[in-house]
Order: C-alpha cells, then structure tokens, then sequence
C-alpha cells in the first residue's frame, strides 16, 4: 500500500434542505486516498457518490466534516487560498453533452483553466492546449472546431484535456463512462490508466459500473444511502465481500461464461431504498437486509476493521461471515 495520504475524508457530511425535512445525500462518511492510486466509489444510483464528490471539490459547500488536501483543510480557505489549491484538484463530470460549451471551440475549452488563472498566452497558450488534446488521442486539427462536431468519447476526451490543462495532483472523475457506448467505454477508462501512469495523478473513481471500478481501482469504497458499508482493496473487496448490501451488489454482475453463470448464486434484495429524507436511526440498510433485527435498528453501525485494511460497516459481520 502507498505510504503517502494526499486526500483524507473525515465524517463528510452534505444534507440539503427539502420540503418534509432534511435530505442526507451524504451523512458521515471517513476515506483517505493515497498518493498515486485509484479510489473507487460505488453504489446505486441516488446512494450519494457524486454529491460526496462535488462537496469534496467544495463545489457544494459541506454541511460538516472536513477534507485535508495535501495537509491543508480545504473547508477552511477562502478567497486566494481557496483559489490557488485548486489549479490542483479538477473534475470530469459525467455528461460530456452536458459539461462542454456548445458555442466555444476546443481550443477556447481546454484553454479556459489556463484564462480563469492567467497562466499562459498567445502561442505558449495554443501550444498547451495542442499538447493536451495529443495527449488525450486528439490532435491540432481537432482545436478550432465545436463540440457538436464530436462524437461522445471524443467529447470526454476534451472534457480530460481540460481537467488536465493545469497539471493538478488530483482528479475526481464523476462518472466518467457512464453516458457512453460500451465499446467506447474501455478505451476512456484505459486512457485514464496510462495518464495516471505517466503523469503521476490520483483518482477518485466514481461509477456504479462495478466491473469497470474494479478493473481500474487499487482500492473501493460501498456507499449506500448516503453512508460507506464498506471499504477494502479492489482485489478483497471483489473476492471476499463481507458487508451483506456489498454480497447483493456484486452477485449482480453478470459472467461471461454461461456454464459459471448457472451456478453462481444471485442475492435479490427485497423492498425499495428507503428514503434518504431524515432517516431512522440504525442501519440504512436494516430493512432489506437479509440479518437485520433489532440490534441493528437501534443505533448507527460505525464502520470497523474486520480484517487488515478491510472496513465493515455492520453489527453482525462477524456472525454473518464466521470470523
């Protein structure tokens, strides 16, 4: 395991105010994510994943807990501070229609980091944004044109040539795969294995595409309602599952092979994900959770280590997996 914490989550906390009460989309969660690795964040869709990632990036403001960035309390900075830590943190978002400006040209695009920051100019100024748009499997050609003359994988790539444009440390990619072909899906996801290579990056990995976060993750993440249920490295988490949410989740994923398939156990979860509006006190998971029982209804469940570097967030993982 990498030595070096560049991003440490503690108790983060994002809760908006909604008729009827208060909606948790992210209610307590603690990660650290090392220096050169991949960290993935998993769970059904409306868990809370991508506000954990927009309120990391303080593009919306927490409602408690805090995120060190390379020692530095970024829920604390203002106006400069704020300003300057991040040239090194950036974002791919999940909508590559979506995120780029239709009335821009590319060059206008990638460039914008590189304006917002005053960094570069005239020639100096095209000559990076050709670099990074080389960099991501597009070329000069490719700078005074719209984004309405691209396809949806090229469209991404833009939107990582723009992430990268002023070299940061950390890059939070929002469901980067999610709004494409599935055949265009891999060729993203392995660009971002050999930029990460070559350029020394950190990831946060977003995705409810389990296959894939395991194939480009060093270490995962289960989020569920807005809480983690479990936190292991890529290779345990898929091999040994202890959390009974993260057991269901992974018997999903479908196997190539017919025969295997056959034989493999599917764990189908009764009931619908209650909602994340002023939750009940206990387990979010209590109510569709085959073990759930009284105990587990009485208070939060804190997530412990079960195995070494293996987090659990549950009463009875213990029982359940005979440890």
């Amino acid at each position: 395991m990498k030595e070096n914490k560049l991003v440490v989550v503690e108790d983060l906390k994002k809760h908006f105010s909604v008729a009827g009460g208060s909606l948790k989309a992210v209610d307590g969660i603690t990660f650290d994510i090392y220096e050169g690795e991949t960290f993935g964040l998993v769970g059904e869709s409306g868990c809370g994943k991508s506000t954990a990632g927009r309120t990391i990036l303080r593009l919306y403001e927490p409602s408690g807990g805090k995120v060190n960035f390379n020692g530095q309390n970024i829920f604390e900075l203002k106006g400069n501070d704020l300003r300057e830590i991040r040239k090194d943190m950036q974002m791919i978002f999940q909508d590559p229609y979506a995120s780029l400006d239709p009335r821009m040209t590319v060059e206008d695009i990638v460039a914008e980091p590189l304006d917002i920051f005053n960094v570069l100019k005239g020639k100096d100024r095209y000559d990076r944004v050709v670099e990074l748009l080389e960099l991501v499997g597009l070329s000069e050609e490719h700078a005074q044109r719209f984004p309405h003359e691209f396809s949806g994988g090229q469209r991404q790539r833009i939107g990582i040539a723009r992430a990268l444009a002023l070299k940061p440390k950390f890059i939070i990619c929002d469901e980067p795969i999610s709004a494409l072909d599935v055949s265009i899906q891999a060729q993203i996801v392995n660009l971002l294995k050999d930029l990460q290579k070559s350029l020394g990056l950190t990831l946060l990995f977003i995705a409810h595409d389990l296959s894939m976060v395991r194939y480009i993750s060093d270490r995962v993440g289960v989020m569920y309602l807005g809480q983690m249920m479990e936190l292991a490295s890529s290779e345990e988490l898929y091999g040994e599952p202890l959390h009974p949410y993260t057991k269901a989740l992974l018997s999903a994923i479908p196997v190539a092979d017919p025969d295997l398939q056959k034989t493999r156990q599917r764990i189908e979860l009764e009931g619908d994900v209650p909602s994340p509006i002023d939750p009940k006190p206990g387990c979010r998971f209590v109510d569709r959770c085959p073990y759930g029982d009284d105990t587990c209804r009485g208070k939060d469940p804190q997530m412990e280590e079960v195995v070494p570097n293996h987090y659990v967030s549950c009463f009875k993982v213990k029982e359940i997996n005979q440890l």
